[in-house]
């Protein structure tokens, strides 16, 4: 494990969705989805691996959240989701618990 996988390994949190708001405000939030390690994508972000990440990106495995996605998040704001700070981005894994409302993700 490199350095900056411990580092990131060990920031990442659990965190509701209501707290991850302001950063979707400011355009920072990045959905990186189901299959995808969200460790492996900060790191890929940490070390500018410009390739890996449009791979991701063409492959939309890693993209902003939908407005339909946004809406459903707003009506469940405890949400619990996996977070990962990368600045100047903040990467979210789908949430956390298998709820209803995660239906659409």
């Amino acid at each position: 494990m490199t350095s900056i996988q411990a580092q990131l390994t060990q920031d990442l949190a659990d965190v509701s969705w209501k707290d991850i708001i302001p950063h979707c405000q400011r355009d920072a939030v990045i959905v990186v989805y189901e299959g995808l390690d969200i460790v492996e994508v900060g790191v890929a972000i940490a070390q500018d691996n410009i390739a890996q990440v449009q791979v991701w990106v063409e492959e939309q495995l890693l993209q902003k959240p939908t407005a339909q996605q946004l809406s459903l998040w707003n009506q469940f704001p405890e949400q619990p989701f996996s977070v990962l700070i990368v600045q100047p981005y903040v990467l979210i894994s789908a949430p956390l618990s298998k709820s209803p409302q995660n239906a659409s993700l």
